[in-house]
């Protein structure tokens, strides 16, 4: 049976003042079925790249096991999609096979094969990706974000793949995808790296039974902090009325003995208090901060009567290729409405649409109204760079909306300072996300907010989207979230 042992490992970015892991500890079984879980930021892409070497860092690893991470680097994106996964997996035409196979188990025509790989949709790069890594049976797999960019098809597909295979460890933000293929948890928090048997929910459940365990624990020290400091107040007064006794007293020698020890007792009330304190500056250090959002939500006030947006029988292309059936829509103020359709169906390019390429309408009217404020937030974010106050200069955002909308959600301070593009995929995602949190607007347009992004973040966005119903129009497959926050949903067919 294989296994994974990490000794002692500790890691540290350059010019980072807080340690990613410190003295870690860890044993794996190579038949679990784990998933990787804590908030965006926190390690668990760089635990992947420390299983495999590809950091220096101090401990050791020892592992029999052999291990395939996705997603695979690809070096040149203007090759076929067959050239690029023969080079990813190292074969040639007399196994290639084996990638097909995958590929078709997990919903991408073959036809694709004969396509430049950078004129796929992210979907499919993803299912190709995947397929390449799956063809390789004898591996124990590193998956980092299998589901971004993922339509419900290819999600439950996924699911059903690795519900039948032993040995992986997966990171996602999924919940329901999560519930559906884990049996084993490694929860990275703010001050420990824990583990648990069971799914996502095992872990939810205990999370939240020991946040308030430790805030009962707190409030219970405070309690007993105010009677100890009330305790050594009234000794010390007591000390001192002695003291007074002393003048004229016939026998001074005994009253401040008695004094002294009234004092002496004082002063050990006084130090139980701060000793207790100290332990309540420990507690609270692991509990995950879950603010709540703020959205600059404008609610259109405008001629009633008309939609925000108007879709009416469009048809969509690219390039030659036809996306979709005829579509129709119309999204007014308070309405949610979410798109879905599998990958490649056009959801991203109806926004596009939307927001102004008519080249991509082959047939059909989009009608999106004038003079409305529009907060577009794409898919594709991984391209923003600089610092974050010259990103918000950049936005027309001032850098203290930014800074505040990102610790809420959960941006240690230390960052504020690093450049964007050396910063992880979610927290450029957050990024993102808190520019568009932060601008005024009458409709928020989104695509894919949520990938990338903690399982914690997911939580805050859903419950602003609640509190506040902003019009949205919003491409996501996070079914849980979907089914909260949509009033609307929009298929696409091909």
């Amino acid at each position: 049976m294989g296994i994974i042992r990490l000794k002692n490992i500790s890691f540290n970015y350059d010019n980072q003042v807080k340690p990613i892991f410190k003295n870690v500890n860890l044993e794996i079984d190579g038949s679990w079925k784990l998933g990787l879980i804590g908030r965006n930021g926190r390690g668990k892409t760089t635990l992947m790249r420390i299983l495999q070497g590809q950091v220096e860092y101090q401990g050791s690893v020892e592992t029999n096991l052999k291990l395939n991470y996705f997603p695979a680097k690809i070096e040149n994106e203007n090759e076929t999609l067959e050239k690029t996964l023969m080079n990813v997996t190292n074969r040639d035409y007399s196994n290639f096979w084996e990638v097909e196979r995958e590929m078709e188990q997990i919903g991408l025509d073959e036809e694709l094969l004969n396509r430049k790989y950078n004129s796929l949709s992210p979907g499919q790069k993803t299912k190709a990706l995947l397929a390449a890594m799956f063809a390789d049976q004898d591996s124990f797999q590193l998956i980092d974000e299998p589901t971004n960019h993922l339509d419900d098809e290819g999600r439950e597909k996924l699911a059903t793949y690795l519900k039948q295979k032993r040995g992986f460890i997966v990171i996602s933000h999924d919940r329901h995808f999560l519930n559906q293929v884990i049996d084993h948890v490694i929860s990275i928090d703010r001050a420990q790296i824990s583990s648990f048997q069971g799914n996502y929910e095992t872990w939810a459940t205990e999370r939240k039974n020991a946040d308030q365990r430790e805030l009962n624990q707190k409030e219970n020290l405070k309690k007993d902090i105010k009677k100890l400091e009330r305790a050594a107040r009234q000794k010390q007064e007591w000390s001192k009325a002695t003291e007074k006794e002393k003048i004229g007293a016939a026998d001074k020698g005994f009253v401040g003995h008695k004094a002294a020890k009234v004092m002496s007792k004082a002063l050990n009330i006084r130090d139980r208090a701060e000793q207790k304190v100290e332990s309540k500056r420990k507690l609270l250090q692991n509990i995950e901060v879950q603010d709540e959002l703020k959205l600059n939500y404008e609610p259109y006030t405008g001629p009633q009567g008309n939609a925000l947006i108007e879709v009416k029988e469009v048809i969509l292309q690219r390039g030659s290729n036809i996306l979709n059936s005829p579509i129709s829509l119309t999204v007014k103020k308070g309405d949610r409405v979410i798109l879905k359709g599998e990958n490649g169906a056009g959801k991203s390019t109806l926004i596009s649409a939307i927001l102004g390429n008519r080249a991509v309408i082959k047939s059909g009217n989009v009608k999106l109204r004038q003079n409305i404020s529009v907060s577009y937030l794409p898919q594709n974010f991984d391209q923003i760079h600089g610092t974050i106050a010259e990103f918000a200069a950049e936005k027309n955002i001032e850098v203290q909306d930014l800074l505040a909308m990102l610790r809420k959600l959960g941006f240690e301070r230390d960052l504020f300072d690093k450049r964007i593009e050396q910063m992880s995929m979610g927290q450029k995602r957050k990024i993102a996300l808190a520019r568009s949190l932060c601008e005024h607007a009458n409709i928020y347009i989104w695509d894919e907010p949520l990938n990338y992004l903690d399982v914690i973040t997911r939580e805050q966005v859903q419950d602003v989207i609640l509190k506040v119903k902003p019009t949205l129009l919003m491409i996501d497959h996070d079914r849980e979230f979907v089914e909260k926050v949509g009033t609307k949903i929009i298929n696409f067919e091909k």
